[in-house]
């Protein structure tokens, strides 16, 4: 399978990204790895990609995050000891360093695609905004323990770290659509920057496009699915993806707003 599936449409001002999706390993990476396949799953992001296809033009990546992390920047993209991944044991012995440098070139290639692919939106459009889509786990102490507290783990947490002031309104908008809308039976409690800030993917569309693009970094808490198990809830994976796709109408006329 190809590194990542683009499938873009420059109609709209608008893209979706789903870096962690991926679970699939280049086999000499596989060969190398000691991480058991159950444990790398529940650390990936498994769907995000199609909760990004409810955006509409998006960018699903294949590869998981343990042979690259595309939220990192290049020089840590690559787990390289257990202080870099959470403290898993990533590989058999530390990676052998052509392997962690065909794995950062792989950083490169995506970035220089992603940043053609904007330069093209705002040639068109005269900027854009990223859904950069992620998930989390809240049931970190084993299957049968109890959720993590609500108030520390809302259903949605928007990541605006790196957002530059003047895109505020734009991360307003999102959240109050987010939070008139249902799923997994309930009211989505969409907060920001409770339980992540945003990392890479916001910073090189900040850094880079900051006056014309706007970077959204979403999380969703995996009630989805069981961690766990990997079990899909579908019908609540369709009400989350049918609310993101909601925002985006009053999300855009932020944007534009803003623009003017």
């Amino acid at each position: 399978m190809e590194f990542a599936t683009w499938q873009l449409d420059f109609e709209r001002a608008l893209l979706a990204t789903a870096v962690h999706n991926g679970h699939d390993l280049r086999p000499e990476v596989e060969a190398a790895m000691v991480l058991d396949e159950d444990t790398r799953l529940r650390e990936e992001d498994p769907h995000t990609g199609e909760l990004a296809a409810f955006v509409g033009p998006h960018v699903t990546v294949n590869r998981s995050r343990f042979e690259v992390d595309l939220n990192r920047p290049p020089d840590t993209s690559v787990y390289e000891t257990p202080e870099d991944s959470w403290g898993l044991r990533v590989w058999r012995e530390r990676p052998d360093p052509d392997l962690v440098a065909a794995s950062r070139a792989l950083h490169g290639d995506f970035y220089d695609r992603l940043g053609t692919t904007l330069e093209k939106l705002v040639q068109r459009h005269g900027g854009f905004v990223l859904y950069d889509v992620h998930s989390y786990n809240h049931r970190r102490e084993g299957p049968l323990a109890r959720p993590e507290p609500q108030d520390r783990n809302p259903t949605v947490n928007l990541g605006t770290g790196s957002l530059p002031a003047r895109w505020k309104p734009v991360a307003e908008a999102f959240l109050d659509s987010m939070r008139s809308s249902t799923a997994a039976g309930l009211p989505i409690d969409a907060r920001e920057n409770v339980k992540f800030e945003g990392r890479y993917v916001a910073q090189f569309v900040h850094d880079n496009f900051g006056e014309a693009g706007c970077a959204l970094a979403i999380e969703f808490k995996k009630v989805f699915m069981d961690e766990w198990s990997h079990t899909l809830h579908a019908e609540a994976l369709d009400q989350f993806g049918t609310a993101l796709a909601r925002s985006t109408g009053p999300v855009l006329e932020a944007w534009e707003s803003q623009c003017r």
